[in-house]
């Protein structure tokens, strides 16, 4: 599959239909979950034939592009029933089977392959971002996330500090609309390094 088709497909997937600011709701867009699928899979090899697990799955944006590039499974699990129910409804109709779970993330015990999620930047709740790297630790031997540029240098800390390797995969710039009372523009820039994280 081309990056751009696998693009295309994963734009027809509906955005958070109530995103909640509590819980830092913000859509993955397309562009940027297609070029993290893409690597994960053709450079990596961690997605084809693999488990994954999409922590915060939201509507199933990552989880959906890894059924799609051929994991032997995938699992994506969101506290938030509306999105998962969003999510199932636009699995059955791209006829791809995925597991969606209706939870905390810190329900999930068993072990996969890899975990690929774009978690809270943690400006609503601090340490957020931390609380799902240290599920995704807990769960996966390699870890794809997404995280605010500004926080790469704690985030790198903490994770050395928990035995793991990190890199980042790539730097670029996620833009999120207004869809918060907060938001004052049309639509907000932020930089995001997506890490890939190899557990110690």
């Amino acid at each position: 599959m081309r990056k751009r088709d696998l693009e295309i497909a994963l734009q027809a997937i509906a955005p958070h239909p109530n995103p909640k600011v509590h819980l830092e709701q913000y859509t993955t867009p397309a562009d940027i979950a297609a070029d993290i699928l893409f690597s994960a899979c053709y450079t990596y090899e961690d997605i084809r034939g693999k488990s994954v697990l999409d922590l915060g799955t939201g509507t199933g944006r990552l989880a959906i592009g890894a059924a799609i590039l051929g994991a032997e499974q995938v699992v994506g699990i969101d506290v938030d029933a509306a999105t998962v129910q969003s999510a199932l409804s636009d699995s059955k109709r791209m006829q791809l089977k995925v597991d969606w779970v209706v939870g905390d993330i810190e329900s999930v015990q068993d072990p996969f392959d890899t975990v690929i999620m774009n978690p809270p930047f943690g400006t609503k709740q601090e340490h957020a971002d931390i609380r799902f790297l240290r599920v995704a630790l807990k769960v996966g031997k390699v870890i794809y996330s997404i995280h605010k540029s500004t926080t790469h240098s704690f985030i790198s800390r903490w994770l050395k500090d928990a035995g793991a390797e990190s890199e980042i995969l790539m730097t670029t710039k996620m833009l999120i609309p207004h869809q918060y009372n907060f938001h004052h523009k049309r639509r907000h820039v932020v930089v995001v390094d997506v890490l890939r994280i190899v557990r110690g």
